[in-house]
């Protein structure tokens, strides 16, 4: 029943969303669409019944952006993450997603950088392009340095891409634990069950001065401090 009852309060939502995709992207403030949507997901938790748990956001500076680093257990995880966290957040995301009428025209008015498969080339411009994003206009990311979403629950090999984001731009990580999501929206379902859920902001992890070949260290530093919550 909840599940149908967020299901026609989401279609109604997004039917509202789009004047505000329309002012958001005619004025330039992408932060418009991505304030709705935070309330659309706030809105969405309380229907859920979503019991949510934070802890550790007394370790962020609010003026100082940040590359957030999340493990990934299920598409629960950035709909929680973007509502408790105390400034908005951009994404690198699959292009096929900009396709999606009104969320990826919302998406493409706040600046969120789409993510191609064509090879490192385009991956590196992708990266140039979100690293200009929080060098001018002081915009955090939140990245999944996973890839995808855990298939068991567990911890998964980390990626590079996100720590080279973090290099190029200097802005410190924020490793980020989230428990809870798997167990009420595993991966291949679409059904949510109700429940609590633990989220934990790690200390920032300056990256001024390290060189990319650091990198390899520095990832098993993160997933080392994601993981040690997670036990």
């Amino acid at each position: 029943m909840r599940n149908a009852l967020l299901v026609v309060v989401f279609v109604v939502l997004t039917i509202l969303a789009v004047p505000v995709v329309l002012v958001s992207a005619l004025s330039g403030r992408g932060n418009i669409f991505l304030g709705y949507g935070t309330w659309m997901m706030r809105v969405g938790r309380r229907i859920l019944g979503i019991d949510l748990a934070v802890e550790g956001l007394d370790r962020l500076d609010r003026k100082t952006p940040y590359v957030f680093m999340s493990n990934h257990l299920s598409f629960l995880d950035a709909p929680l993450l973007v509502q408790v966290l105390d400034r908005p957040v951009r994404f690198i995301v699959k292009r096929f997603v900009f396709r999606i009428p009104v969320l990826g025209w919302g998406m493409k008015a706040a600046g969120y950088v789409p993510l191609d498969k064509e090879g490192m080339g385009q991956g590196r411009k992708r990266i140039a392009r979100a690293s200009r994003m929080i060098a001018e206009k002081g915009h955090s990311f939140l990245i999944y340095p996973e890839g995808t979403r855990s298939a068991d629950g567990t911890l998964q090999r980390f990626r590079r891409g996100g720590f080279f984001l973090a290099l190029d731009s200097g802005a410190p990580i924020v490793p980020v634990s989230i428990r809870g999501t798997y167990e009420l929206m595993p991966r291949r379902t679409w059904r949510v069950r109700r429940g609590p859920v633990r989220i934990v902001f790690h200390e920032p992890i300056p990256v001024s001065g390290r060189t990319p070949e650091e990198i390899p260290g520095l990832m098993e530093r993160v997933r080392s401090i994601i993981a040690a919550d997670l036990a």
